[in-house]
């Protein structure tokens, strides 16, 4: 399939507003990609933390999906979404930019450390869900994937760049004063978002309806729908798993391996290339095997390369985990394509935010869980343990998918059908969809066609395996 025309790219990148939400995505995820690197290695070089202090830091840093998940996506849909954004880039920026001044007076604790993570976890929730459903008022529907692949692939980009950046600062100036760029990154976005022109209109209130009842109409949408249902209960059980990856890692490489964090970086910039890649061609993987097919067979294919974190020491120490990490995460964005534009085609406007906090609630949520697991096991009984853990793990990731109804299909539906299947015209025991659904339904795929796209949907990625 050939690449997306240059005419409708020009279309898009030419799209003021979208350019500006583009670009400021850029600044803050090259920043972020930074402290990903730095923020751990300042807690296991600088303040001597054990592995179980580096998993609750990851814990703390996902705490807020468990704690504020649901009502965030009622109280977004409540109100505009561009002024939540720039104020959580704001927030983002001065909690960040604590630890540099309290590293150099030499007040820097892990309880400072825990608050900073918290702190940034609330304001990412919040942005991220009005990110997700900001995007459908700045592009029309027929450009959400292309405008959403452009997104990851910027997001791809920088996780291949920052952590190489991250490591080099890191070895440069130390850890606490390579966190400047992260705050750095989020106050550029915030002045980039300041500047959209994008006429967003107040959503009205329900009269008589409670926060408690917004946000159960959000969680039945979700769970009452079987392919939400499916791909929600997968991305869980990956996202459990990776948290236990994201709390033992540093530790790993620092420890076991030896790595400088020079080193670090280059490893991290190396297996999100295996993201870019994905990001690439994922639009053409689900037109050649099915938007359906994608989203189970891409995890089938790739999980079980996590069997090589625990296996990797020696000389091929680097290489195996720089292989395994760049396959999973593949795979990951191979996922998104299908599942990410398929959850906002098929949300009614009105529910955007409470949808994607649903399944930010219900996939997320499972973040701190793993990590603090993570830091369990690997206190006692070695990081290489841990590791073993969530190799075990991601073998199950592809289960809840084969159980579903989408092995047996191989397009999405398009509209608000929780019954609809697309049948496999490959697959004798598929029925046909009734009349009236089949009407309805507009495949995802035709919508990928309509927008040229060959790029995937976004994925907020906070480890080489972490998917929305």
């Amino acid at each position: 399939m050939n690449e997306m025309p240059r005419p409708r790219q020009a279309r898009l990148l030419g799209h003021r507003d979208f350019r500006l939400l583009l670009t400021g995505a850029a600044a803050a995820q090259t920043g972020s990609q930074v402290t990903l690197v730095a923020l751990p290695l300042v807690a296991v070089v600088v303040l001597d933390a054990t592995p179980f202090e580096v998993g609750l830091l990851t814990a703390a840093e996902t705490a807020a999906f468990l704690l504020v998940g649901l009502p965030a996506g009622a109280w977004l849909d409540r109100m505009r979404k561009l002024p939540v954004l720039i104020r959580a880039d704001v927030v983002r920026c001065l909690a960040v930019g604590s630890i540099p001044p309290a590293a150099a007076l030499g007040v820097l604790t892990m309880p400072q450390l825990y608050l900073v993570a918290l702190v940034t976890g609330v304001a990412t929730v919040f942005f991220d869900v009005a990110h997700q459903s900001f995007l459908p008022a700045v592009l029309p529907r027929e450009q959400l994937v292309g405008g959403n692949g452009a997104l990851e692939t910027v997001r791809s980009s920088a996780q291949i760049a920052g952590p190489g950046l991250g490591g080099g600062l890191v070895q440069l100036l130390g850890a606490p004063l390579a966190i400047v760029a992260d705050a750095c990154g989020y106050l550029a976005s915030a002045v980039l978002l300041a500047r959209i022109r994008v006429e967003e209109p107040r959503p009205e209130p329900t009269p008589g309806r409670s926060l408690r009842a917004e946000v159960g109409e959000g969680v039945r949408f979700v769970l009452g729908h079987p392919l939400l249902r499916a791909i929600a209960t997968a991305t869980a059980v990956s996202n459990l798993f990776a948290a236990v990856l994201m709390a033992v890692q540093t530790v790993f490489w620092v420890r076991v391996l030896g790595l400088a964090p020079g080193a670090i970086g280059v490893l991290l910039s190396t297996s999100a290339i295996g993201g870019l890649a994905g990001a690439l061609c994922a639009g053409r993987l689900a037109r050649w095997v099915g938007q359906a097919r994608l989203i189970w067979l891409s995890t089938v294919v790739t999980a079980p390369f996590a069997v090589l974190w625990p296996l990797s020491e020696g000389g091929a120490a680097v290489v195996l985990f720089g292989l395994a990490s760049g396959v999973v995460l593949f795979g990951a964005v191979a996922y998104n394509v299908a599942q990410v534009s398929f959850r906002q085609s098929v949300c009614p406007p009105e529910l955007l935010g409470r949808m994607n906090a649903t399944m930010r609630f219900l996939v997320w949520g499972t973040l701190p869980i793993g990590a603090l697991g993570g830091g369990i096991v690997a206190d006692a009984a070695g990081p290489r343990a841990a590791l073993w853990l969530c190799a075990v793990g991601f073998l199950l990731v592809p289960v809840p998918l084969l159980l579903s109804p989408l092995r047996r299909m191989r397009e999405l539906p398009g509209a608000d059908v929780p019954g609809a299947e697309a049948p496999d015209a490959d697959a004798p025991d598929a029925g046909e969809a009734p009349a009236e659904e089949t009407a309805a339904v507009e495949p995802a795929a035709a919508q990928e066609t309509a927008a040229a796209a060959d790029h995937p949907a976004e994925v907020i990625a906070a480890s080489p395996t972490t998917t929305p």
